[in-house]
C-alpha cells in the first residue's frame, strides 16, 4: 500500500521528485497546475499523475472519489511575487498571492494527515497571516546546505521533529559541466557594458548561486557570445562607484543582476524574476577563462533534479520552471520524518 497525495501548484512535480528519492511509494498522485510546459514536464517523468488543472475549482470532495480515499500528503508551494522582496511587495493584494487562500481552504476541506506549504522569505505580517490560518509557525531553511544555491525559503508543516540540515558545503564549481554548449551566453549590451567598465568578476553576496528567474524569457531570448576575461582587469583600483564596496555588493550602478559572481562559492537564488539585466534568472558567473550563464542541467543541479528532468521543452521554459520550483533534497529532508506506508 502506498498513499494519496495532493499536490497544488504542482509544477513540474518536485514532490513526486522527492517522494520517490525518500522511497515512498504513491498509489495517487493529484496534481493541480496551468502551466502547459510544466504539466509536459510532468508528464513525460511520472506519466500516471492525475492532473486537475486550475487549484481554484479543485475541491475536497473530489479528490476523495478520484483517489478513492483519504489523502495522506498535502503539499503546495503558492505564488509568491506578492510576498518578494525583488516584486512589488503588494502581499495577498497582489492575485497571485491571494492564491495561499486556495491552500487554507483546500487543507479543511481534505483534512490530511500532513502537510507542507512552501514560500518565499517576506515580511513578517504576511508570515503571521499564513501562520494563523495553518496553525503552525515556518522553520527557515537556505537551500544552500543542501546545494550550491542561495535560496531561502520559508516551510509550513505539522510533519514532527524537522530540523535544519546540516551544510554539505557543496559550492557552484561542484555542479558546473566540464564542456558545456554554447547556450550559454551574455547579450552583446551587457558584455560592452563591462568591457566599458573594465571589470571582471566579483563574488557574491553570500558565495552562493543567483536565485533561478522564472521570467529570463520575456527579456533575454537572444543568444551570445562567451565573454574573454583575458580582455578585462580586475576590479581593484577602479574608481569609487565602479568597485566592490566592503568586497560584497557594487555601486547602484550593478544591481544583482548586473554582477558577475565567482563559481568558487555559492550561486545566487533561481528566482521567477528576471529584472537586473541578462542572466537575471541565475546571475553570470566566471568558469575558468569565460563569463558566462548557467546552462539548464547545471540549474536542474543547484534545484537537485536529476539531470535532464526539464529536457522536452525549450531551453527559456526549462529555466522558468526550474526558477519556480523546489529544492528536492530539501523537501526530502523535511518529508523524511513523514510516518507514512512506505515501498518494502
Amino acid at each position: 500500500m502506498g498513499i494519496n497525495v495532493l499536490s497544488l501548484f504542482d509544477g513540474m512535480s518536485c514532490g513526486q521528485i522527492s517522494l520517490g528519492r525518500l522511497g515512498i511509494k504513491i498509489d495517487n498522485y493529484l496534481a493541480s497546475e496551468i502551466d502547459k510546459y510544466a504539466i509536459s514536464i510532468t508528464k513525460k517523468n511520472f506519466p500516471n499523475t492525475i492532473h486537475l488543472g486550475d487549484v481554484t475549482k479543485v475541491y475536497g470532495s473530489d479528490c476523495y472519489r478520484i483517489a478513492e480515499g483519504k489523502i495522506d500528503l498535502l503539499i503546495g508551494g503558492s505564488p509568491c511575487q506578492g510576498f518578494s522582496y525583488s516584486g512589488k511587495k503588494l502581499n495577498f493584494e497582489d492575485p497571485r498571492s491571494k492564491l495561499f487562500f486556495e491552500f487554507a481552504r483546500i487543507l479543511k476541506e481534505v483534512k490530511p494527515k500532513y502537510f507542507l506549504l512552501e514560500n518565499v522569505k517576506m515580511k513578517k505580517e504576511s508570515q503571521d497571516v499564513i501562520s494563523d490560518y495553518l496553525g503552525v509557525e515556518p522553520i527557515e531553511i537556505n537551500s544552500s546546505l543542501l546545494s550550491a544555491q542561495n535560496r531561502r525559503r520559508l516551510y509550513w508543516t505539522n510533519i514532527p521533529n524537522l530540523t535544519t540540515p546540516e551544510d554539505k558545503g557543496i559550492v557552484l564549481k561542484d555542479v558546473l559541466e566540464r564542456n558545456p554548449n554554447n547556450t550559454t551566453f551574455m547579450s552583446k549590451k551587457f558584455k560592452d557594458r563591462f568591457e566599458r567598465y573594465n571589470i571582471d568578476f566579483l563574488s557574491g553576496e553570500e558565495s552562493k548561486a543567483k536565485c533561478l528567474c522564472a521570467r529570463e524569457y520575456e527579456k533575454n531570448g537572444k543568444q551570445g557570445n562567451y565573454l574573454d576575461t583575458s580582455k578585462l582587469i580586475f576590479l581593484e583600483g577602479l574608481e569609487e562607484g565602479r568597485r566592490l564596496h566592503d568586497g560584497k555588493s557594487l555601486s547602484r550602478n550593478f544591481r544583482e543582476g548586473h554582477r558577475i559572481y565567482s563559481s568558487e562559492g555559492k550561486s545566487a537564488c533561481l528566482t521567477s524574476n528576471s529584472k537586473g539585466g541578462p542572466g537575471g534568472y541565475s546571475g553570470l558567473y566566471k568558469d575558468k577563462s569565460l563569463i558566462r550563464k548557467l546552462t539548464p542541467i547545471e540549474c536542474e543541479r543547484l534545484q537537485t533534479v536529476p539531470d535532464n528532468y526539464t529536457e522536452g521543452v525549450s531551453n527559456t521554459q526549462r529555466y522558468k520552471m526550474l526558477g519556480n520550483g523546489w529544492t528536492v533534497d530539501i523537501i526530502c529532508h523535511i518529508l523524511k520524518n513523514m510516518e507514512l506506508r512506505r515501498e518494502k
